[in-house]
């Protein structure tokens, strides 16, 4: 299922943006040319399965900090893992930058928010790497393996929530804050800047 929360003003020209939740883990940002490398949550796993190895949904969950870059299979891709707490996530592709919903009275509050933090100079940022993509990425729960993306859960209504991320091919350094603007709203913003070639 997509989840959509409500415009705040129904003249809003914006559409509302597309949410994605976690059962629980962290979130991934997959480029879309690499979903079927991303294997998520697997009975071989340690975390959830029977296994002794790490499987992709272990190693999202290791990644410490507010975000972290692991690779997606053995050909070179990379994901973007949205860490810390698994807390549901949006893409503003105007700002490159994924804004996370810790706590607010309204979705019109938390962007308001994020908005603010994007436009502080002041704003404390945490330096979380270099990822690189080449072209446009999926948001998606970790847990998920991405050729399972429009699979149908088993009762049949609903596939695995999933936003799309548009991003030209390149590399950005990734920086994150968890902030709030005001004592009734937190946010946590993940922000892409291109990285200039050496």
């Amino acid at each position: 299922m997509v989840t959509t929360f409500p415009s705040a003003a129904a003249s809003s020209p914006e559409p509302s943006p597309t949410w994605v939740e976690s059962m629980g883990g962290p979130l991934i940002v997959v480029p879309a040319s690499a979903l079927t490398r991303w294997h998520g949550c697997t009975q071989s796993g340690m975390a959830a399965g029977s296994g002794d190895v790490l499987d992709d949904y272990d190693r999202a969950c290791e990644v410490e900090g507010l975000a972290g870059v692991i690779a997606v299979g053995d050909e070179g891709a990379q994901g973007l893992v949205l860490a810390d707490e698994p807390a549901s996530s949006f893409y503003l592709p105007e700002h490159q930058a994924f804004v996370r919903w810790l706590g607010a009275n309204s979705e019109a509050d938390l962007i308001a928010a994020a908005y603010a933090v994007l436009a502080d100079p002041a704003t404390s940022w945490e330096e979380c790497g270099i990822w690189e993509t080449d072209g446009p990425a999926v948001l998606l729960d970790s847990v998920t393996a991405g050729a399972d993306l429009s699979i149908e859960y088993p009762n049949g209504t609903d596939i695995p929530e999933q936003a799309p991320v548009s991003l030209p091919p390149g590399r950005w350094k990734v920086r994150a804050v968890y902030a709030s603007p005001n004592e009734d709203t937190s946010v946590g913003v993940i922000q892409l800047q291109p990285q200039q070639s050496s």
